[in-house]
């Protein structure tokens, strides 16, 4: 993994880590939905790598 993000990348994952810890510490319902929302923009930003990666012929 941190060959693949490296250390900038690791310190970002483990901040939205932190800061969705505390969200949801706070507000349980506020906290959930912005881990969902998190999670529906990972999976939008890998169809986009994918569809793009298949464009030039690399996957």
């Amino acid at each position: 993994m941190r060959d693949t993000l490296g250390s900038t990348g690791i310190v970002g994952v483990l901040l939205v880590l932190l800061s969705v810890g505390l969200l949801t510490a706070y507000d349980p319902v506020v906290g959930g939905g912005i881990a969902l929302l998190l999670a529906g923009l990972g999976l939008i930003a890998k169809g986009v790598a994918d569809s793009a990666m298949r464009m030039f012929g690399l996957k």
